[in-house]
């Protein structure tokens, strides 16, 4: 599929089909496409945690969801989940090598968590992989506190590792349009700053 075809069609899909699994070629052009993602350093400080038996997706779902609310019924059905994860040491440890020498290890001196925005970048990657193999993909968040701590103890991530995030994917059902989709998407004019900030 050309590249601006997939970005065009790129968005959350939040409903599959229950009874067509991934099958396993794209799960790893998936997957592989991911790690092509620009890193600090080239410090690669992912991990993705892959769910795609029928009982590990149930026990994501048991754990992160606290009400089973209408949002997730379609998401549940998705075949494929991956769950990326952050890694701060990673990144930490490369810059105090000898060709970057921040032999302190101080978290300050990152303006911003280079670790969860490469892993973003990857996460990016594999919903654009998903469109472009013709299938649907959602990012979505898991609640913080007890219920990211519960997931990570069940399927045995170790501490060190945040995540960032879920992706589903699965063959698209039909499902409703978002209501935020309402707002339209603000015109490049409103959000590009060219040579200066301007109101």
């Amino acid at each position: 599929m050309d590249f601006q075809e997939v970005v065009r069609r790129r968005r959350m899909v939040r409903n599959y089909d229950p009874d067509r699994a991934v099958p396993a070629a794209l799960v790893e052009r998936i997957l592989t496409n991911a790690l092509h993602a620009p890193s600090a350093g080239f410090s690669q400080g992912w991990a993705f945690l892959v769910l795609e038996e029928p009982s590990d997706r149930a026990r994501f779902w048991e754990l992160a969801v606290e009400d089973g609310g209408p949002w997730a019924e379609g998401l549940r059905k998705a075949p494929l989940l991956i769950i990326p994860f952050s890694h701060k040491q990673a990144y930490l440890d490369r810059y105090a090598e000898s060709d970057k020498g921040w032999t302190d290890k101080d978290e300050s001196r990152w303006p911003v968590p280079y670790w969860d925005i490469d892993t973003g970048f990857a996460s990016l990657l594999m919903l654009l992989s998903a469109v472009d193999e013709g299938l649907g993909a959602c990012f979505f968040g898991i609640p913080p506190g007890e219920r990211t701590a519960e997931v990570k103890q069940a399927f045995g991530v170790p501490a060190a590792y945040s995540p960032i995030g879920v992706i589903s994917v699965g063959y698209r059902a039909q499902d409703k349009r978002s209501p935020s989709l309402k707002r339209g998407r603000r015109p490049l004019e409103e959000v590009v700053h060219r040579g200066r900030w301007t109101d």
